[in-house]
């Protein structure tokens, strides 16, 4: 083969020339850098190299491989050349062929080269991500090992400790009742013996000795050896008997006491001259039973009756000792009853009644809930109360003009620097009117997820004033507020705001209240309406004069003297001042340095900053105040109370935070098994998981629970925690372990949060109105539900003819008679307007061509995908399932 310009490289081999098999391959000096092969003439050996290709295919290629040049080289190379030069126009002017231009091999390209590298570094990658994969999985089965080993190891160190106690506790049971035996039967000894002493002193001291004639004693019976209970002449036949022959009484009993001495020695009962007599086994028995038979004729001794005190969890121990009865016997009464427990288990207050009752004792139950006891103080006299300010809480629909109303009769701005327009918070204010009299302000949020903030604002409060934009009308915020207020027992004051408004109807919004169980005056009521415009601040005087007639007839009082109490209306927690609580004051002062107890948490008050924002030393009733100084972030509406010292404080705030603990344990709990069976009937079901942080606690009681309502049967947001303040680092891995989203309301994270989360791939987002946070919560749901399948209707197709193909089967010929047919789309096999078979199209042509659709009107032919039994006339519904996304 030719070399075309000395650019391709030859795939034949010359086998006639043995210089050839030398070519090699080299740079051409005239080729530019080109890989050229050339003749052995040009200095260099030629040769062949067989180059190999996928799938089994190889090429032969000459090479050549330009040869060092030589110093001594260069005459006779440059003597070749003229000579080479020569033999051209000879070759040329014979018509010889011309010898073989030099062959270029082909070089890489650039996209090549660069292929081949990223070839190469993938396939590094891949072996580094593989080996990292083996790694993982090594050290996963080694720690899953290791943890399994480790709570084998607990189980049986518990298993060992568990049987440790109980052998310990049987032998304590064991050596008590062995120890009550041997105290019983020493106790019974030694009334016995008691007994006995003082009937034989009795004996001797009512039966005078008696003398008898003498009887000499025999040779024999001085000899024979003297046995306990063996009567002998001149010797007494029992003890404290008449002495023998020749032998006088002793003197006061002195021998008799000698004789009941207890132990002697083998000499003394040797050379006693008198048989010293002992009581038998059973004369002892018939003694303890003649004293049993006597104790029985007495009756049982008494019963003490003890009135026992039963908390709600009570040790076995603790509770035998409270009724002065013996443990093993506890033990056995509630073994009766079906409770395997030893001492030191704990039993609950309804089983230690039963045991106090079955023993006869009366009961006495107390729980831990009695350390709420006389917390909140003695009913104040009648002398000591005083009149107060009333207590106003303004509700109302969204955008109503609650707030704008409140900075009118406050002459102040506060709507402006709530974020969107709306009120985010409950603000409580102070307003002192010109006449001197005060009235204290509450201003709650209108949207519907503050239905809990406007829930407190109506417990708290002494008077409801209910505005109603005369434009918008009843509202459902309205209807809410108006229920709130009912549910309350207040009285409520209708302010009909925007008067001043093109399109303003006061008259229709009277009449609508009247559908709400409102009727004001001049509708057959007697309920208060004012119309009053924020804007132009036309009728607060009214509305003003109002509220203090309605605080008159409800004859607010309230007594200063004693120690504050009042409620939590909002918290939060602010960088360099800590948990902040704003306070209303109901009953008492407030002062600086006093102890009080804000639901669970605790605190001594360091600082009180009233609605301007200055300093005060104290706060009387009804008055408004932050206060600076507590442990933690109490809930905002718990109560607050000032008790005497921390103790107690301590005491209360722990009850009422395990209290919380055990509840939400029992909650979380039945959740996971309800969750459980859900599952497994319903199938797993999808959660969102989010952190919340906010700025005050009623902006997170808002957030969390607009955020549990949106759930349905397959998604929900599940809330992981909950707080206020910044966002930390411990919410970003709390997120990361639940792969959750954080919400920021009104916060920001700090430094090393935002790299953490920036590291660890978890999304924060900032919000700072409600409605957002809904929202987007809301799409967030709507894209982890389950599209729906919609089946959208193509086209029918009749068939005209059956074709039977061999190695193909039956081919339907069709002709398209509605719509159009597509490739790949679903169909139905229809006989008798009857369905027969449903599945996808094997083919689709038109004149022996495959096609993607065939329009209305023109021919075909089809076949099923595994399906034969087609006939003539059937019909072919053709039709494609369409996903629809869906939303909450």
């Amino acid at each position: 083969m030719k070399a075309d310009d000395g650019r391709k490289m030859t795939d034949t081999k010359d086998q006639d020339s043995p210089q050839d098999a030398k070519k090699r391959l080299g740079l051409a000096g005239k080729s530019g850098g080109r890989l050229e092969l050339r003749s052995p003439a040009a200095g260099g050996d030629a040769g062949s190299v067989r180059q190999s290709f996928p799938h089994g295919r190889s090429k032969t290629v000459q090479v050549e491989v330009r040869k060092k040049r030589l110093p001594g080289a260069a005459p006779a190379t440059a003597a070749a050349a003229p000579a080479e030069a020569a033999a051209k126009p000879a070759a040329a002017a014979s018509g010889s062929a011309p010898a073989a231009k030099p062959q270029v091999l082909r070089t890489l390209t650039e996209e090549e080269r660069v292929a081949r590298q990223r070839a190469i570094q993938s396939a590094i990658r891949a072996d580094v991500e593989a080996k990292r994969r083996n790694e993982d999985e090594a050290r996963r089965i080694e720690e899953e090992m290791k943890r399994k080993a480790e709570d084998d190891a607990k189980r049986k160190a518990e298993e060992a400790a568990q049987r440790k106690v109980e052998t310990v506790v049987a032998k304590k049971v064991d050596e008590e009742q062995k120890k009550r035996a041997e105290e019983e039967t020493l106790r019974l000894n030694e009334e016995e013996t008691r007994r006995r002493q003082a009937a034989e002193v009795a004996r001797t001291a009512t039966v005078p000795p008696v003398a008898k004639p003498a009887v000499a004693a025999t040779a024999e019976d001085e000899e024979r050896p003297r046995r306990p209970g063996v009567f002998r002449p001149g010797a007494p036949s029992r003890p404290g008997g008449r002495p023998g022959p020749g032998k006088a009484a002793p003197e006061g009993g002195r021998d008799l006491r000698e004789r009941r001495q207890g132990k002697i020695s083998v000499t003394q009962a040797l050379d006693t001259e008198e048989t010293i007599r002992v009581r038998s086994l059973a004369a002892m028995k018939r003694a303890r039973e003649k004293e049993r038979a006597r104790m029985a004729q007495q009756g049982p001794a008494a019963k003490v009756v003890r009135d026992v005190v039963v908390p709600e969890a009570i040790t076995v121990q603790e509770l035998a000792n409270r009724m002065a009865e013996r443990s093993v016997d506890v033990i056995k009464s509630l073994m009766k009853m079906g409770v395997m427990a030893t001492i030191n288990q704990v039993v609950d207050a309804d089983t230690a009644e039963l045991i106090v009752a079955e023993f006869g004792h009366k009961v006495k139950r107390v729980a831990e809930a009695d350390v709420e006891i006389g917390l909140e103080g003695d009913t104040d006299a009648e002398g000591t109360l005083i009149a107060r300010a009333p207590v106003v809480t303004i509700m109302g629909h969204v955008d109503h003009g609650k707030t704008s109303l409140l900075d009118a009769l406050r002459s102040t701005d506060v709507a402006e620097h709530e974020a969107g327009g709306i009120t985010q918070h409950i603000g409580a204010y102070k307003v002192t009117l010109k006449n001197g009299q005060a009235i204290t302000f509450l201003d709650t949020p209108g949207h519907e997820a503050f239905t809990a903030m406007r829930a407190r604002g109506a417990k708290v409060t002494d008077i409801v004033v209910l505005v109603v934009a005369a434009d918008d009308g009843i509202q459902p915020q309205t209807i809410e507020a108006i229920a709130h207020a009912k549910a309350a027992g207040v009285p409520m004051i209708v302010a009909i705001n925007k008067v001043d408004k093109q399109g303003a109807d006061s008259d229709r919004v009277r009449r609508d209240l009247l559908q709400h169980d409102v009727a004001l005056e001049g509708y057959g009521g007697d309920t208060l309406g004012i119309d009053v415009s924020a804007k132009a601040k036309t009728g607060l005087d009214k509305l003003e004069e109002a509220i203090l007639l309605q605080a008159e007839i409800l004859e607010l009082r309230a007594n200063p003297e004693r120690q504050a109490q009042g409620a939590i209306v909002e918290a939060k927690l602010e960088r360099g001042r800590g948990p902040v609580a704003t306070v209303l004051v109901q009953k008492g002062t407030l002062k600086v340095g006093d102890i009080f107890v804000a639901g669970e948490e605790w605190g001594r008050v360091r600082a009180l900053v009233d609605d301007r924002g200055r300093q005060i030393e104290q706060a009387g009733p009804s008055t408004p105040v932050e206060v600076i100084g507590l442990n933690g972030t109490p809930q905002a509406g718990d109560d607050f109370q000032v008790v005497d010292n921390d103790a107690r404080a301590r005491e209360v705030t722990e009850f009422r935070q395990r209290r919380t603990r055990e509840a939400t344990a029992t909650a979380k709990a039945r959740g996971t098994l309800e969750q459980m069976f859900s599952k497994i009937q319903q199938g797993e079901a999808k959660e969102l998981s989010v952190v919340v942080k906010t700025d005050v606690q009623g902006s997170l009681e808002a957030i969390t629970g607009a955020l549990s309502k949106l759930r349905t049967e397959e998604v929900a947001v599940r809330v992981l925690h909950g707080a206020v303040g910044g966002i930390t680092e411990g919410d970003i891995a709390l997120a990361k372990a639940s792969s959750g989203l954080i919400i920021g309301f009104n916060v920001r994270a700090n430094p090393q949060a935002r790299e953490m989360a920036k590291r660890d791939g978890i999304e924060i987002r900032y919000y700072s109105i409600i409605y957002t946070v809904i929202d987007e919560i809301k799409a967030a749901l709507s894209g982890m539900l389950a599209p729906t399948l919609k089946e959208k209707f193509l086209g029918n197709a009749e068939i005209r003819q059956v074709f039977n193909i061999t190695k193909v089967g039956k081919v339907a010929g069709c002709r398209v008679v509605e719509g159009l047919v597509k490739r790949g789309a679903k169909v139905r096999l229809l006989r008798d307007q009857t369905v027969i078979h449903e599945g996808t199209l094997k083919t689709l042509r038109r004149f022996k061509e495959e096609v993607r659709e065939v329009q209305e009107g023109y021919e075909c032919g089809m076949a099923f995908e595994n399906y034969d039994d087609i006939r003539e006339g059937d019909l072919i519904e053709c039709f494609e399932i369409e996903e629809v996304a869906r939303t909450i």
